[in-house]
This record gives C-alpha cells, structure tokens and sequence, in this order.
C-alpha cells in the first residue's frame, strides 16, 4: 500500500470523527453521574405474581372441569399458594386427578382430611420460575415504559432476587416518572352483579363470588381521594388486557373529554365480541389497577376488538395511560424502595473535575513524550491527538453515553496509546544501538513490537468486553471508552505514525534519527 492510499485512509477517518462528533455537546450524551436525574430502586412482589398464578389457575381448572362436565361445587385459591377442588361426587375424584396430573404438572397434589375435596399448590421448582419470570418480565415492562416516555440513554437492569434499578439522566417530571414506572396498569374487565344493593354493601352481606372495588376521584392539587363509589362486580375477571395491541389518545364526541382507545388482538375480538354478545343490557365494569374508570351499559355486541377507557381527569393522564396499556402491565406490583434525585451541579463539579485531570494527563504525557524521545516523541503527540479525536467521533457516531467511568476509561486509553509508542521507540533504539540504519532501525522496530502491542492489547479489549457484559451502567460506560480507545490507538500508534515517518524520512538518506 503506497503512502497515497495510507495518507488517504488516514484523512478519512479523521474526517469522519470530526464530522461526528460536531457539535459537540449535542452529539455525545451524559450519563445520569454527569447530567443528574433520577436513580429509582423498584421492588417486585413476588409473592403476588405467585398468588396471580393460582387465581389464573384455578379460573382455567373452574373452566376446564365444566367442559369436561364434572360435578363439582367449587374450584377456589385457598391462603396464598394453594387450590382446593370440592367435589359432589367421589366418583369424579379420579376423572379431576388425571386432568390435573396431564394438564397441570406444576400443580402436586396435598392430602387432606375433607371429604371429597383434593387439594393442590405448586411445587418449589414452579414457584421459583414464577418469581424469577416476574422480576424479568417486570424489567421489560419497564423498559418498554420509559422507551416511550422519552429518556435518553436510561439504565434499567436487574439487582437482587426481586429488584429492578432505573437510572433516567436529565429528567425533567420526576413524579410523572415515578407514575408511569410504578403503575402495574394491570387491566380487567368484570361483569357488575346489578342484584346487589348500596344497603348490601354498607352491611358487608355480599355473594362469596363477589367482589367490591370502587370509582375514585383524586384531588388534583393534592392527589388525595375525594369520592369512593363502590361497585359489586363478579369476581372472576370476564376478560383481561394481556390482548391489547395498541393504545391511543382521542376525545370523546359527546363531551370533548380524553378518552384512551385501544384495540385488542384476533384472540381478544373474539372474546370481546361473545363477552358483549351474552351481556347485553347488562353493566361491564373497566378496572385498571383495581380502581374503576367506568361501568358502561353493553348495549349492542362489540365486533372488531375495539373499545375506549373515559373518567381521565387530564390529557396528561389519558397520555400516560395509553403508554402502560401499550407497553404492557407489570405481572407483580412494584414499590418504590428507593428514590434519589442527583442534581445537576454534581454533574458539573465531575465533568470539570474530570475535563481538568484528562488535559492535565494530556498535557503531562505531551510534554514528556517531547523532551525524552525528542522528534519522535512528537510524532506520537500527533498520533495521540488524532487518537483523542477518533474516541470522541466514534462515541458521537454511535451515541455512546459518557459517564465519570468513561472518563476515566478515555484516560486509560491514552496512556496505553503512548505506551505502544514508547514499545516501539525503545525497540527502535536497539536495533540503533545493534548498528543498524535508521531507517531500517524504525523498519525493524515497527515489525518486533507489533506482537507485543497486539497481545497487550487484545488481552484488555477482552477484559473490557467482559465488564461490558457484566458490569453496570457506569461499568459498561468505562468498558465502551475503553474498547472504542484500543481500536483507535492501535490505528494511530501503529499506522498513522509509521505513515508520518515514512513520509518525511522515507526518501532521505537519513545518517541519524531524533530518538
């Protein structure tokens, strides 16, 4: 390869940083350390994802042995982790058991003293995957929310058994973001038992398979409820919004209210449409997370899976409904366990610390290089600056976060990029010392140390690429500097300087060398 096309590669690359990375401060984002923002520990309830399974359990077996017409007077959840199955017949208690044994493996079985009663909870092995599968599915759901919402470069991973750790720089409306990241928005449908009275209510005589849940009117200014009206609704959900597809604000004709329109898959049309079609005349409650946002009179069959959610106090609220239902509710409530605000100005106090020790690194190995390797020593301070740039122009192109870590890891990588010249520059001054040209001194030197750069190297993109796999946010901020300063000074301590020398010296006789 002639000195054309190297000079050419060389001023392309160069190019390219400089035009990824400008402007600066809009190209390359801050990490939370840096900028400030929120840090949020959530905690997953694991237990009730388990007590979830059993309810959702126990509604399959209830409908499962009605198919299969077996005479059975209740199928109940009994404590937190248990289903008992009360029989009207011994005979069928053989008939439940295979059905059981066949359909659901998770379940054993547990003796116990009540005639014609079996009774089942899941195995240890089925309830670790429950709560393993709830924290994972609790971290994808929160990704999926705050994707939405709209923060840049957020950190959300898992810690412990049961939380889940959110870290949003630069935001701007904590408490919505609180909201929207706690808010299980576990969405159901329940038909309303009309035949119940507001006297039934007030004196607790309600059917065992009911349930009363109530429409609450939030203060806006204090976020205190001011009314509780209270619905008897059946107590198996009739339908719930794992169908849901998608979610979008509108207003409603009649009074120009915000309204949250959602649409459910070709499994939920379905049900949808037979869920309207057998109620019509009756009342179907809309419950998000327990609370009632509306009990609607089912006039007419719904077809098309097409439905809306009304009773938002504000546009803003409708918005952040709409973003839950689309990205899906959280299998388990979550607590907030841990909320901490990091102010902007300890982002300032560490970008100026961190700018002040990177210059006077910069300028320290600058000056060193100079005065102890002479003319070659600011050969590498070019290959060093070009070094600087191509870090800061890969990190812009990519929109690599930089955080305090990834400071420090920019500052690594500048000693190792001076440290393959100083390999080379001593290798060079051997050969010298052996009685060889300057020229083939420099020849010689570039080819014996090139195995010794590659190795060193090589071992720390490795090591980088494991912090980068099981490291945290900072930790993988440091592990991506790192890795994107190794690449760039391999290319400049080992290219471009062997191109600088080549240039200038190459077709001179040169009798001695500045080294």
């Amino acid at each position: 390869m002639n000195l054309k096309v190297r000079w050419a590669i060389i001023l392309i690359v160069l190019g390219w940083s400089v035009f990824s990375m400008l402007p600066l401060d809009k190209k390359i984002k801050l990490g939370l350390d840096l900028q400030g923002g929120m840090h949020v520990v959530l905690g997953v309830d694991t237990e009730k994802a388990v007590e979830s399974r059993v309810d959702s359990t126990a509604g399959q077996l209830r409908k499962e042995l009605a198919t299969d017409k077996i005479n059975f007077s209740y199928v109940q959840k009994s404590g937190k982790d248990k289903i008992n199955i009360g029989l009207n017949s011994a005979a069928d208690m053989d008939k439940v058991k295979d059905i059981v044994s066949k359909n659901y493996p998770a379940l054993q079985d547990i003796s116990i003293s009540e005639e014609n009663t079996l009774s089942y909870m899941f195995d240890p092995k089925s309830v670790k995957q429950i709560k393993e599968s709830a924290v994972e599915q609790s971290l994808e759901v929160v990704r999926n929310r705050i994707d939405q919402f709209g923060v840049s470069e957020p950190v959300i991973q898992r810690q412990g058994e049961s939380q889940v750790v959110v870290q949003l720089p630069g935001i701007t409306d904590p408490d919505r973001a609180i909201n929207l990241i706690g808010k299980t928005a576990q969405l159901k449908f329940y038909m309303v038992d009309d035949n119940v009275s507001a006297n039934d209510v007030s004196s607790g005589n309600i059917p065992f398979d009911d349930v009363v849940l109530y429409q609450k009117k939030t203060d806006k200014a204090t976020g205190k409820v001011i009314s509780k009206i209270p619905y008897v609704l059946k107590a198996e959900a009739a339908l719930t919004g794992e169908y849901i597809t998608d979610a979008e604000v509108n207003f409603s004709s009649t009074y120009n209210l915000p309204i949250v329109q959602f649409k459910l898959d070709a499994a939920g049309s379905k049900l949808f449409e037979e869920l309207t079609g057998e109620n019509i005349g009756k009342r179907m409650a809309i419950v998000l997370d327990d609370n009632v946002y509306s009990a609607p009179m089912i006039k007419t069959r719904i077809p098309g899976g097409s439905a809306y959610i009304d009773g938002m106090d504000s546009l803003q609220e409708a918005k952040d409904l709409a973003i839950v239902l689309r990205a899906g509710s959280l299998p388990a409530p979550v607590s907030i366990e841990e909320n901490r605000t990091v102010g902007p100005s300890l982002g300032n106090d560490s970008i100026n610390s961190g700018v002040k020790a990177s210059v006077i690194g910069f300028v320290l190995i600058v000056v060193f290089m100079g005065i102890y390797y002479r003319m070659c020593g600011w050969v590498a301070n070019i290959a060093l600056f070009t070094n600087f740039v191509i870090i800061l122009g890969v990190m812009a192109q990519f929109g690599a976060t930089l955080t305090l870590p990834g400071i420090a890891g920019i500052i690594l990588t500048v000693g190792m990029a001076v440290d393959a010249n100083v390999l080379i520059f001593e290798r060079v001054r051997e050969e010298i010392r052996l009685g060889r040209t300057p020229l083939n001194a420099l020849e010689y030197g570039f080819e014996k140390a090139f195995s010794t750069i590659m190795d060193a190297n090589i071992t720390t993109i490795i090591a980088a690429i494991v912090l980068f796999q099981f490291g945290t946010g900072p930790i993988k901020g440091f592990a991506v500097t790192l890795s994107i300063g190794i690449l760039a000074s391999l290319f400049t301590a080992i290219f471009v300087t062997k191109v600088i020398f080549w240039t200038f010296l190459g077709k001179k006789e040169v009798k001695s060398l500045s080294i």
